[in-house]
């Protein structure tokens, strides 16, 4: 299947959860492959590499409709280059990095808190017991709004663990909320990948990222 019948094949997945955003990881695909997807419809793009992202902003950036996601790691000495480009950040997990944030933003930017809610030593993230604290930390930055949590999920098969992840996740975002801080509404949950997004969202994620289902 080309990528228009893949896109359409997972909003067939989706209709019953109308509400879920969907947010191409273009990672492994070219300029050419991303345009196709913005013709079949998906227009929330995400990148994880500075210069993956800044190629494809410049080849797409005439493109009004297209809404910027950053998933990855985020370098200080990169941040000036893509902070003001995007829309969204998917990847807040230190203050240092919310500190620069505020240094360069021109206007308030959307963000989501990384969470390493598998636990594992070489994933990137917050850990669970530790979000709460950098969120009330982050009430004093002007230019951070704190609108979710992302997670990546155990790369794994199995159900029942990847379900007790997510649903992990959406207890953290509800006592995030419960907090009631006005810069971190945090009223969405980006989670679920191409293997795993079918469990994400029946267990309350809002965003889905995926990438390689695109290209099967």
């Amino acid at each position: 299947m080309g990528i228009k019948e893949q896109v359409q094949f997972v909003r067939e997945s989706l209709k019953d959860y109308p509400n879920v955003k969907i947010v191409a990881a273009t990672k492994y695909m070219s300029v050419n492959q991303t345009k196709e997807l913005i013709e079949a419809g998906i227009t929330r793009l995400g990148e994880n590499r500075t210069d993956l992202f800044l190629e494809k902003y410049e080849a797409l950036k005439d493109n009004p409709n297209i809404e910027w996601h950053f998933f990855g790691t985020l370098q200080t000495r990169k941040i000036k280059d893509v902070v003001n480009k995007i829309q969204y950040l998917h990847s807040l997990d230190r203050i240092s990095l919310a500190i620069e944030l505020e240094k360069r933003l021109e206007k308030p930017l959307d963000c989501f808190i990384q969470v390493n809610i598998s636990e594992e030593p070489n994933k990137q993230g917050i850990p669970v017991n530790k979000v709460k604290t950098f969120v009330k930390q982050l009430e004093s930055f002007s230019k951070i709004r704190v609108v979710g949590l992302m997670c990546i999920a155990k790369l794994t098969f199995d159900e029942d663990i990847l379900r007790k992840s997510f649903q992990k996740m959406k207890k953290l975002q509800e006592e995030v909320v419960a907090m009631n801080i006005p810069n971190a509404p945090c009223t969405e949950l980006s989670m679920g990948m191409s293997n795993d997004y079918k469990i994400a969202v029946e267990c309350g994620a809002t965003v889905v990222r995926l990438g390689r289902i695109f290209l099967v």
